[in-house]
């Protein structure tokens, strides 16, 4: 999405801080269509962020930044820039803040913001809006650069009947032991594929069940590629809200790769189950899609794809996060009016 802001005159400006996993696991700390800025503690960079703020047209907080409360305080005393924070996990926002809080917002900070963007659709903007004091809620779903994942050459090292790109979650595990490690129990003579952080390593695993710890973005297109199919598992908390697609949803899809997929409310807006993917809920389901003819799976990886490519690209997200701030210029300068 920022490459695709960046074509469209954008000036990027991207605080990130260095956190011991992802410096661990660093792709690049300089790109082409966005001016990244790496630190170790917020009182670093304080000084430049806020300059930065105050000259920008629009300043965005997320989720998951550490100390992003402390922040978004911050952020919110400067008069002029449009005030975004964007939810990489609306569901299980609200379910902590009604708990208590979250490290990176507080339950009276969602009011405070100019637009509240959502990884996640459905009923929980209205919920957004009407429960917690949003001024306007709307949906930025994950995305795909098809200049980055594309159909390429297969590895041996990746090859499988069946792959699973995801980190450890404890919700989504059931889930992972019925449509993915139950499927290779019952199919020895099948190679499985698991990548992903924080497993239990010491679990007794099936043996046809090849496990990376780490594969690298750049690598993601090989692996989905020497996939016969790949499978998408959601967490608990996003399956229940519902239109939660995941971005690796669309890694996958834009790649080719045959999907399976658990079932949640809203999958239907991004693909069409049946013909562009095949939902499974039981490992009997996934068995039987397995079984499927190569022809017949590659029909779904390449309809899905031509879905993708049309409507899943960082261009359609870019082009609506720019209309969705226009959306909100628009309500600040009529509220404005209004009181005055």
């Amino acid at each position: 999405m920022f490459r695709a802001l960046h074509r469209h005159g954008t000036r990027l400006v991207f605080f990130e801080k260095d956190a011991p996993y992802y410096n661990a696991h660093r792709d690049f700390t300089a790109c082409d269509y966005c001016d990244l800025k790496l630190y170790s503690s917020w009182d670093e960079v304080r000084a430049e962020a806020l300059r930065h703020i105050q000259s920008s047209d629009v300043v965005i907080t997320a989720s998951y930044c550490p100390d992003g409360a402390r922040i978004s305080d911050e952020v919110l005393e400067i008069e002029g820039p449009l005030h975004v924070f964007y939810d990489l996990d609306t569901p299980i926002t609200l379910h902590h803040l009604a708990a208590g809080s979250v490290d990176y917002l507080r339950r009276e900070q969602i009011a405070e913001f100019d637009l509240y963007l959502s990884f996640t659709g459905g009923s929980i903007l209205q919920q957004l809006e009407q429960e917690h004091g949003a001024k306007l809620a709307r949906p930025l779903y994950g995305c795909v650069d098809p200049e980055v994942y594309f159909r390429v050459s297969p590895s041996d090292d990746f090859r499988s009947a069946l792959s699973y790109l995801g980190t450890y979650a404890a919700d989504r595990q059931p889930k992972l032991d019925e449509l993915f490690l139950e499927p290779a129990r019952r199919q020895p003579g099948l190679d499985f594929v698991l990548a992903g952080s924080l497993y239990p390593w010491s679990w007794v695993w099936p043996g046809n069940v090849k496990r990376f710890e780490h594969i690298a973005p750049d690598q993601h297109p090989v692996l989905y590629s020497s996939s016969r199919a790949t499978l998408n598992i959601t967490r608990l908390g996003m399956a229940q809200s519902g239109y939660c697609p995941s971005g690796r949803f669309f890694e996958a899809a834009a790649c080719g790769t045959p999907m399976l997929t658990d079932f949640w409310e809203g999958l239907d807006t991004f693909f069409d189950p049946g013909r562009e993917l095949c939902v499974v809920r039981t490992a009997e389901d996934v068995l039987s899609c397995l079984a499927m003819a190569d022809r017949q799976l590659r029909d779904f990886g390449r309809r899905a794809r031509s879905r993708t490519l049309d409507e899943h690209t960082g261009e359609r997200r870019a082009v609506e996060l720019l209309s969705y701030c226009e959306e909100a210029y628009r309500r600040r300068r009529s509220q404005s009016e209004v009181m005055a």
